[in-house]
């Protein structure tokens, strides 16, 4: 089956949350320097995260069949500070505790190039139960948090902080299929078509 897009991304969730909508996708990993600007929002560090992850694909399949190349980033916001993926264990265990007895913000942003840059920003409200650090603790080690932004897997095991989720399942996986749908509709890619 031949790709509809190129996808800038290592992330497993976003082949299969791409895979689950129908759209086929070619894999470009891309690296791109992940810091924050001083005082830059965290809306516009998804947004111009999934833009510089987008315009690095473009870059590498520039010699390639001409498709659309997607980037998304995700990130978990607790009082506008932006929890990155854990460095180590104790990172890790210090984020649940943030976390813990808490709501905080998803912002999932999804950038699409084709013969323009278009860009769309899914924001959820993810609430938390209390987490004891022995919890945090066994959840760090079942090694799910690795290489979660904010140290958990909402369809994973951190499942089980979770008591309540206002906006995007998806988005808070890390790809909010809404608002990708929208902006490959209107490349011409309808989802759910083969």
């Amino acid at each position: 089956m031949r790709p509809s897009i190129y996808l800038a991304s290592h992330s497993p969730r976003r082949r299969e949350l791409l895979m689950q909508i129908g759209v086929h996708h070619t894999v470009i990993g891309v690296t791109v320097d992940e810091t924050p600007r001083p005082h830059e929002a965290p809306a516009e560090y998804v947004i111009r995260m999934a833009l510089e992850k987008a315009r690095a694909g473009r870059q590498a399949t520039s010699q390639r069949t001409p498709l659309p190349v997607m980037g998304s980033d995700t990130a978990v916001v607790v009082n506008q500070r932006i929890l990155g993926k854990p460095r180590d264990r104790q990172d890790a265990i210090e984020m649940l505790m943030q976390l813990s007895d808490t709501c905080h913000k998803v912002l999932s942003g999804v950038a699409l190039i084709g013969q323009k840059e278009e860009t769309r920003l899914s924001v959820s409200q993810v609430h938390f139960r209390a987490i004891s650090e022995e919890e945090a603790i066994a959840y760090w080690k079942s090694g799910e948090p690795a290489d979660k932004a904010g140290g958990y897997a909402i369809q994973g095991k951190g499942a089980l902080f979770v008591t309540r989720l206002e906006g995007s399942f998806s988005g808070v996986m890390g790809l909010p299929l809404f608002e990708t749908g929208d902006l490959l509709r209107r490349v011409g890619i309808p989802p759910l078509h083969e």
